[in-house]
Formats: C-alpha cells, structure tokens, sequence
C-alpha cells in the first residue's frame, strides 16, 4: 500500500530502525533517533542495490516519488542510478571549487615561463584589477557569455578599448584551458565576436611628424613642471622608441656609453630575444645627465618615492596627459611615430626601422642573427633620427 503523507508525518521511532515501503522500491528509512531517511532498492545488472534519495521531510513524500522516477528514466537507459548521483555531485564540487580565478592563476603560473617578468605581472595586474573583481569568484564552468561581456564592457566604459581587447583574449586562452582539462565545457568567449565596440589592432594613440615641433617645445618649456627625471625618460623614450617597459626598467648594467650602446638581454624582451638599441649622442647625453641624478640605484629610472622600485607606466602616461597629450599620445605611440616619420622623413627601408622596433622576425634564418642584423645602418639611422629631432626643435 502505498505511503501518505500523514503515514509520514506520524511515523515514531522505536529501539530499532524499520521501513515503510511507498512503491516501486521506494521506502522511508526510520532511525531509533527519530531520523527519517528515503531509500530506493533496485537492481542493476543482476545485482541488489540501494540509492540514497535524501531525508524527510526536507525531502518531501513527492519530491522522493519523482526522485524515484529519475531514476528509473536512468536505469531504462542502462544508467546506474548511483553512479550518475556520485558523478552529479562530484561536478557540483569541482564547480564550487573551481572558481575562474584559481583556474586563470594556474593558467598565469603555466604560461610564465614564456613570459617577460614585466608582461607576465601586467597580465595578472589586468586580471586583478579588471576580470577577478567581477567573475573570479563564479565557478568557471557556469559563466556565460553575457556575463564575460558585461566584464568587458566595464572596461570600455574607462575608453580603454585595447584593454578590453587584451583582456578578451586572456579571457580566451584561460576558458580554453578549462575546458582542456575538463572544468567547462566550452569557451564563451567565442560568442562575443559581434558584440564589443570595434577597435582597430595596432592603431595606439601616436603623434604624426607635424605635431613634434609642438610636442618637442612642450617638454623644453616645461610648463607642466614635469621632473627632470620625468622629461628625460620622454626624450630617452622619443630617441630610442623602444617599448616602455623595456625603458623603465633598463638598469645601468645594460649600458655601454663609451661605444654609445644599450644592450637588452632578452628576459626582458617581449620576443626573447636580447636586443641592442644604438645610442645617438643625444641619447648618451641625456643618460650621462641620468646618471648623476640616478647613478646610485640599480635602475635607470627609479621609483622617486621607492628608488628600489623602477619608475612606473604610469609616470609616462601621467607626464603626457599634463603635458596636454592625453589621448593623442602613449607610450607605444613613439614607437609607431618613430617607424612613420623614419621612413616618410629620412628615407629609410621599413626592414631596417623594423629590426630596431625588435619585432619578430620573418623566418628561422633572420632569426638566427637577428640580434645584430642591420646594425651599422642601425647606428647611423638613430643619430640621423636624433639629428632630425633637434632640427624640427628648433624650427
């Protein structure tokens, strides 16, 4: 006969435990403490067994009913109902505990080996600041993409449109990751492709050639009361155009100012690869001046207020945007001016103004004497462009 809800509510607990059978193998368990438990009998591949369906009357008569039910949909199907609950919860676990962000951080640690120090740490300050806050602490399998998107969009809302794409593509590569080894199922990231504002690659905030006589008189005239520091890691930036952070953390070791030579050893390159920079004799003018306000610490640039610490992105962005460039110049942008106005200005082939960018080789062959390839046309062509830069000052 079938159990009731009233058969349930009024079961009492004796010296020993006891069932009362509902149907279809379905029982309430009733312990000597007065606990009530559901149980299900049933039989998988000739064998007796028992499945555990909850406790009363949390569980209520009907949720077990349907629990039975489920069951026996699973066992129809050649499923045993007792491993599909241990494979359920063993997921509901893994989702709990595998969070985006302890996933994004073994991926971090996993991926730093091939990294710069410098790049490897502005990843995982861009996760911080920017994706952790947000999702890092969702179980990774269960994010959606509405939810990555509304991550990204909180950073387009700052108009850092290449961060936000930056950070879709770490976004990427962590989901991918997941699911290799088996913490989601797919990458959300994939569906995003049409819903972000357009942003064009490459195409950071940079002056034209025109613009330098302004540009070039704004730091002489120094009426943003910049540090003599600060100007002269504007001018080291301007005569080398190397990437900032290959600036700001250059140490005194590097350099060789008696053959007017930088050596960049190639941890601290974005390729890998050591790189040397030419030095006009402007460039070594400005670091022997460098080197009386600098030349006790081990950086070039320190930290004005933790000299142990090199100088920070931020001062250079900092200096541009009182010098009255906000958002018409970075750090990267000297790069893109210097290729421009180098080729357009001075005539020079863009393989030569390339290699003193140290982008990445075309090929095996270039690669296996990249490191000097052009270096006498190199050495001219940056004390021309030095040369250049002093003519339009003082036009």
């Amino acid at each position: 006969m079938p159990l009731t809800n009233v058969a349930c509510q009024k079961a009492k607990p004796d010296s020993y435990p006891y069932k009362m059978a509902d149907t279809g193998g379905l029982y309430l368990h009733v312990m000597p403490n007065g606990s009530r438990y559901w149980r299900l009998k049933y039989r998988y591949l000739g064998k007796e067994k028992l499945l555990s369906l909850g406790v009363y009357p949390t569980i209520t008569l009907a949720d077990a009913r349907a629990r039975r039910d489920q069951a026996k949909i699973e066992l129809s199907n050649n499923i045993d109902p007792a491993v599909s609950k241990q494979e359920q919860k063993r997921r509901a676990k893994q989702n709990i505990e595998t969070t985006f962000e302890l996933v994004a951080r073994e991926w971090h640690k996993l991926n730093l080996p091939k990294w710069t120090p410098a790049y490897g740490q502005d990843i995982l300050h861009r996760l911080e600041m920017d994706i952790f806050p947000k999702i890092g602490k969702l179980p990774i399998a269960d994010i959606r993409p509405v939810k990555v998107l509304e991550t990204l969009r909180f950073i387009e809302k700052r108009g850092a449109f290449e961060m936000a794409r930056r950070s879709k593509q770490y976004l990427g590569q962590i989901f991918r990751y997941a699911v290799i080894t088996e913490r989601a199922d797919r990458d959300p990231t994939t569906d995003l492709k049409d819903a972000m504002k357009p942003f064009q690659h490459g195409h950071f905030a940079a002056l034209e050639a025109d613009d330098l006589p302004e540009f070039l008189g704004a730091i002489e005239r120094n009426e943003a009361r910049l540090f003599l520091q600060t100007r002269n890691a504007l001018r080291l930036l301007m005569l080398t155009f190397v990437r900032t952070s290959e600036l700001i953390e250059a140490k005194w070791e590097e350099f060789d100012l008696e053959h007017a030579q930088w050596n960049i050893p190639a941890e601290r390159m974005k390729m890998r690869r050591p790189h040397i920079v030419p030095l006009s004799t402007q460039a070594v003018n400005i670091l022997q001046e460098q080197k009386k306000l600098t030349g006790q610490w081990e950086w070039v640039f320190p930290n004005s207020i933790r000299p142990k610490d090199h100088m920070s992105n931020c001062t250079i962005l900092r200096a541009l945007e009182r010098l009255g460039y906000k958002g018409r110049m970075t750090g990267h942008g000297f790069r893109a001016l210097a290729m421009s106005t180098i080729k357009e200005r001075l005539a020079y082939r863009h393989e030569v103004v390339d290699r003193q960018l140290a982008h990445a080789p075309a090929n095996k062959v270039d690669a296996a004497y990249d490191r000097a390839k052009f270096l006498d046309e190199r050495k001219i062509m940056m004390q021309k462009w030095a040369d250049y830069l002093d003519g339009v000052r003082q036009k």
